[in-house]
């Protein structure tokens, strides 16, 4: 018997080598939040069928397994491809960092879409060419600030008088006006990444 069918728009997160001709991905969707998707691989390399990459935003028709927790692609179709993330070490280590954050930690179903549109966002700005830094700590407190943790209210009145302004530099100004040091911008992150380790229920590892 089959089993129940779904239509989803979703980012692919995650993906582990192929196996006996199947490939397995984390995908997340605005409406499910983080699914495990399987796809079978094209015989041939100039098939037709899609097979997503890393950072993709496909439009899925999934079939769900009677039993387990899987979802099988029936049909897919590409709508982004962020290839500047590739041409760029860090911002494709970042990039991979963040997505596999966003992986592991569940998030409310009132959530899901907020979270689906910073997915966009984000892998938008690692392929522009910004400064990775930068938008990894952008990203990070954007996640951390919508799942409801009081970053502007704990976070920032505990840093030293003199990166307040540095932070609040990288946190509102848009990506193309910033003005902060790359060492600043790598400073800052690492006292974010420790709040989020210290004071939150958010997996950074």
């Amino acid at each position: 018997m089959p089993g129940p069918s779904l239509t989803t728009d979703a980012i692919i997160l995650m993906e582990r080598p192929p196996a006996d001709a199947f490939q397995t991905f984390t995908a997340f969707s605005p409406s499910h939040g983080a699914l495990r998707i399987v796809q079978r691989l094209p015989a041939k390399a100039a098939s037709a069928v899609i097979v997503p990459d890393l950072f993709d935003e496909v439009s899925l028709l999934l079939e769900g397994a009677p039993q387990g927790d899987a979802w099988f692609v029936k049909e897919s179709r590409l709508l982004v491809r962020h290839t500047g993330i590739g041409r760029n070490y860090e911002a494709l280590v970042r990039a991979s960092a963040f997505a596999t954050l966003v992986a592991r930690n569940p998030v409310a179903e009132e959530s899901r879409a907020t979270v689906h549109a910073l997915l966009r966002t984000v892998f938008a700005a690692f392929a522009s060419g910004a400064s990775p830094d930068t938008v990894y700590l952008k990203s990070l407190y954007a996640f951390a600030r919508d799942e409801g943790y009081p970053l502007k209210q704990a976070w920032f009145p505990a840093l030293p008088a003199e990166d307040r302004p540095l932070a609040a530099a990288l946190i509102n100004q848009p990506l193309a006006a910033q003005t902060v040091a790359p060492t600043d911008a790598v400073r800052l992150l690492h006292r974010l990444e420790d709040y989020l380790r210290r004071y939150t229920d958010i997996h950074l590892d």
